[in-house]
């Protein structure tokens, strides 16, 4: 630290606060205390209790429940989790437990892979490659020329969705609206 630039920093800190004619020392008193704040911050863990070890193996078994082929046996494998990790991961499993309905959603549409249906891969996806697409670019003269080349290739990328390269076939995704609509 130069000599003085902290004392002047402070000064100007404590003045936008309101206080006036702080002395020399009463700003080296708060520089201290301030040195002793950082150096316990900075010796504390960052993993003092949040139990990580089994972390993976618990993530391991709940991308389990996505991978059974049916509802059934989804929840079945889904309690199972629940159950055995209930006491370690509490947080986890009642937000698990909350969404657990909603998550399975997919499992109503029986002619989709539900692979490509039970992930955001594709969004993923597309946002990666709307990244690398303005990564090229750099900076863009303005708004209007970012979204002209976002949308082009937008664009592009629906032209190729409905043309062969799609994630899921259109013809099931009419089926399933017909179907629905039926129902309805």
């Amino acid at each position: 630290m130069v000599p003085g630039v902290f004392t002047r920093r402070m000064e100007h800190l404590v003045k936008s606060l309101g206080i006036e004619g702080m002395s020399a020392d009463q700003v080296s008193v708060m520089a201290k205390e301030l040195d002793d704040h950082v150096s316990w911050f900075r010796s504390q863990s960052l993993y003092e209790d949040i139990r990580f070890d089994g972390k993976d193996s618990f993530a391991a078994r709940l991308k389990t429940i996505w991978l059974q082929p049916t509802k059934e046996t989804v929840l079945q494998v889904a309690r199972m989790v629940i159950d055995e990790y209930r006491d370690r991961f509490p947080q986890a499993i009642t937000i698990s437990e909350e969404g657990l309905e909603n998550a399975l959603q997919y499992l109503s549409y029986s002619s989709f892979d539900h692979r490509k249906i039970s992930s955001t891969n594709i969004l993923e996806r597309l946002n990666r490659e709307i990244r690398r697409r303005s990564r090229v670019v750099g900076i863009f003269p303005g708004m209007d020329s970012y979204i002209r080349l976002i949308t082009s290739y937008l664009i592009e990328y629906s032209e190729d969705w409905s043309t062969g390269k799609c994630y899921i076939k259109p013809s099931l995704i009419e089926e399933q609206r017909e179907s629905l609509q039926r129902v309805a």
